[in-house]
């Protein structure tokens, strides 16, 4: 097989795999496993398709992959949320900051795959995913609160000006966006950054490499 030949084959296992890993973040964003007392749910590793993706395939694949779920989520969710908000500038920065920067970011989760953090292969391994997972986790959050600052603590005020033991009522701005997004967003990162690490290193030890074929595995 010539190099062109090579080249056109790994963009097709490469294209199929990104498709799958959207279409499976996808399905796991609809399958809930806790409500955060405050608002927002955890899922059952919805974050992990596409930070897998981009520890096999690199963070080019990962990002492109990454804004297709930041739109399909979006597109899910508008009704529910983006719709409340009444200005056009409100709307804006919730769908960059809720939305599109934060799951297109999914897709640097790959940013340490060629770092080489430990001699032992399978540690190195865990290391990097965990890495990657924990760093586009937190900017996830960060995003998410910026956006609760800017975007949803003057409505969540208006909202639920009759309830004064909501928190939005009780704690400042910064705080309440804290507490708000850190209610689902804490656990849904440490069951990520637990799932992404044995899912990769699953895929790894049953031979399926970083070039688009079913090639053995030597990691022990």
């Amino acid at each position: 097989m010539d190099v062109q030949s090579k080249k056109n084959t790994f963009n097709v296992h490469a294209l199929t795999e990104a498709a799958v890993m959207v279409a499976l973040s996808v399905v796991l964003c609809f399958i809930i496993v806790y409500h955060a007392p405050f608002g927002g749910d955890v899922t059952l590793l919805s974050m992990a398709p596409i930070i897998i993706l981009s520890l096999r395939r690199g963070c080019k694949i990962g990002l492109a992959a990454g804004l297709v779920f930041a739109v399909v989520m979006l597109i899910k969710d508008f009704g529910n949320t983006v719709a409340w908000v009444p200005d056009l500038g409100g709307k804006i920065l919730c769908i960059l900051l809720d939305y599109i920067i934060p799951f297109t970011f999914l897709g640097f989760g790959g940013m340490f795959r060629n770092v080489r953090f430990l001699k032992n292969e399978r540690v190195n391994l865990i290391v990097v995913a965990l890495l990657g997972t924990l760093a586009v986790s937190l900017f996830r959050f960060v995003c998410h609160v910026i956006s609760g600052v800017v975007v949803w603590y003057a409505l969540d005020l208006e909202w639920f000006a009759d309830d004064p033991d909501h928190i939005v009522n009780r704690y400042s701005p910064l705080l309440f966006s804290i507490l708000y997004n850190g209610s689902f967003m804490l656990p849904e990162t440490i069951e990520t950054c637990v799932g992404v690490p044995l899912l990769h290193l699953a895929l790894k030890r049953i031979g399926f490499g970083e070039k688009g074929s079913k090639t053995g595995s030597n990691i022990n």
